[in-house]
């Protein structure tokens, strides 16, 4: 199966779903007025595009209309594809120009974070770099082992302290490997409890001191893992995570198991923060890069 057919095949249900309502919409008016903007407003917000960015594509809809005389609801889907593709705006991919690259993966547990890095991994290794991973989440029981599993299974090396140790303590010890071992990329994982910003706080700003003074030059992404099936949650989770780290991109998991894919647009237009992977099914290659052009057309088509 080609990229864009899986993208197509994850995006599924938000297209059924999303689609169908502005179809409901455009289909319901012979023209465009006031009424129809509301109508339309209101199905996006629903569509778990969220309240500003909503307003935002409505607003830019109807300058649009006014400068090209439409009245025709008929022309409506073709234009609001023009807008959601200039919202979404260029793609940006992960920056792994030097050796080491740091990759920090933060985000709540149960986001698929774990699966996150293991695909990372194995996506890496396929490429024919040399990846060591961080086992930096040594507050939650099982992350340790669970991270194992993955490692094992894509064949790259992990380093981990006992549970319960520093967490910058085992990030510290993971750059020295990585700097001695010539690694291209180093994956840290990392504890995700939001509901103690101040803790998580703490230690996040510990652990980026460690990476730009140790790791100093290399290339950092501190990737934000968000699950698409909570919605506007996630959006809530990522303006939270954006107070205390400074995120360069999302990872949207799940996306294929849920209708609320809208809400890659509301990440784009709110927070300024580019959607850099997708999470599209269960098999390991199933993590694919985002590419705007691609979702835009897995929607409209």
């Amino acid at each position: 199966m080609g990229l864009f057919e899986k993208i197509k095949q994850g995006l599924k249900k938000t297209k059924d779903s999303m689609m169908k309502q502005v179809e409901l919409v455009i289909n319901s008016f012979t023209k465009i007025d006031e009424d129809f903007f509301e109508e339309l407003e209101e199905t996006l917000i629903l569509c778990d595009i969220g309240v500003s960015t909503s307003t935002k594509i409505c607003d830019e809809l109807r300058k649009k209309v006014k400068e090209r005389g439409l009245t025709d609801t008929s022309t409506i889907k073709d234009v609001l594809k023009e807008i959601i593709g200039e919202m979404l705006g260029e793609d940006k991919g992960l920056d792994l120009s030097t050796t080491p690259s740091v990759i920090l993966v933060i985000g709540v547990n149960g986001v698929g974070k774990t699966t996150t890095i293991g695909k990372l991994c194995a996506e890496f290794k396929s490429e024919g770099k040399n990846v060591l991973v961080a086992a930096a989440d040594t507050f939650r029981a099982a992350a340790i082992e669970q991270l194992e599993v993955w490692t094992k299974r894509a064949g790259v090396d992990i380093i981990k302290h006992s549970e319960g140790s520093d967490p910058a303590a085992v990030v510290f010890d993971a750059i020295t490997a990585a700097k001695a071992r010539k690694s291209d990329v180093l994956i840290c994982d990392t504890a995700g409890r939001l509901h103690n910003k101040k803790n998580l706080m703490d230690e996040l700003a510990k652990i980026s001191r460690i990476i730009h003074t140790q790791a100093e030059g290399c290339s950092l992404e501190v990737l934000l893992a968000l699950d698409a099936t909570t919605g506007q949650n996630a959006v809530n989770q990522a303006r939270q995570f954006k107070e205390v780290a400074g995120i360069t991109g999302i990872v949207l998991t799940k996306l294929d198991g849920t209708a609320k894919g809208g809400i890659i647009i509301s990440i784009t237009d709110e927070l300024k923060i580019p959607v850099k992977l997708i999470g599209v099914g269960e098999q390991i290659d199933d993590l694919q890069p985002f590419h705007g052009v691609d979702f835009v057309n897995a929607l409209f088509e």
